[in-house]
């Protein structure tokens, strides 16, 4: 399946920052600057390493153009293995520092790797994202998740997905509608003290614009499905192991 990206603006530039941090901090280091810091190519083979479980080929070491745009090409290569299809984006334009190419390569990644293999209901990716908000926030009455920007705009989606899974973590019975910012905040604060979600978005952006940005909302809201349905597919497997463990003591004390 080829994923086919559209140019973002500047708004996703944070949260696409704090995504990859999120992955590269298991690597033990971290990007400042999102168009500066994968310049060279280290930093973004390093990315496509943690994030897959796979090695990429041997980066080059030396400082010089040629040498960056070697590395950034073999990132690009290993997006490309994966089914992805990268419009315009080359190369050179990473190693320049070109904002919005930069922005367009880290978007394709998180789609490939954090969006498109969710699967809810024979709908996948992005719409097998929204099916899945909507059916853990579905016994919320003041939440209704239609989309990824203005749905989210008084935080209680947010709120409620937390409330849903770790009810203990947030007193959603205090929350109001007219009151996003509290909203936004005390859901950005719990996702990283207690779930460790980094924060991704700024309350007041969210508040201060008519349309949050789609790509931005869709990023964050991935790291809580990850969260949470890697915990209880994990949970899962425990209940089966501690089935088949109290079957045997069963057949053993038969015996």
């Amino acid at each position: 399946m080829g994923l086919r990206y559209v140019l973002p603006l500047r708004p996703p530039g944070k949260t696409f920052t704090a995504w990859c941090n999120s992955h590269l901090r298991k690597a033990g280091t971290q990007i400042e600057n999102i168009e500066e810091d994968f310049r060279d190519g280290l930093k973004l083979m390093l990315l496509l390493e943690v994030i897959s479980g796979e090695r990429l080929a041997k980066p080059e070491r030396g400082k010089m153009r040629v040498h960056k745009i070697s590395n950034v090409n073999k990132a690009l290569d290993f997006i490309a293995s994966k089914g992805v299809k990268l419009v315009s984006i080359g190369a050179e334009e990473i190693v320049d520092g070109n904002v919005k190419m930069t922005l367009g390569m880290i978007w394709t990644i998180i789609l490939r790797f954090a969006i498109q293999d969710i699967s809810v209901e024979e709908t996948s990716a992005k719409e097998g994202l929204l099916l899945w908000c909507q059916r853990k926030t579905a016994p919320y009455k003041n939440v209704n998740i239609q989309n990824f920007h203005i749905s989210w705009k008084d935080g209680l989606g947010f709120c409620a997905l937390i409330h849903r899974h770790r009810p203990e973590l947030i007193d959603y019975g205090k929350l109001r509608k007219d009151d996003p910012l509290t909203n936004l905040n005390t859901a950005f604060d719990v996702a990283e003290k207690y779930l460790d979600i980094p924060k991704m978005l700024d309350a007041e952006d969210i508040v201060g614009t008519a349309r949050p940005d789609e790509k931005a909302i869709m990023t964050y809201v991935s790291s809580f499905y990850h969260a949470f349905s890697g915990a209880q597919k994990a949970e899962t497997a425990a209940n089966r192991i501690c089935k088949v463990l109290a079957v045997n003591q069963e057949n053993e004390q038969l015996m």
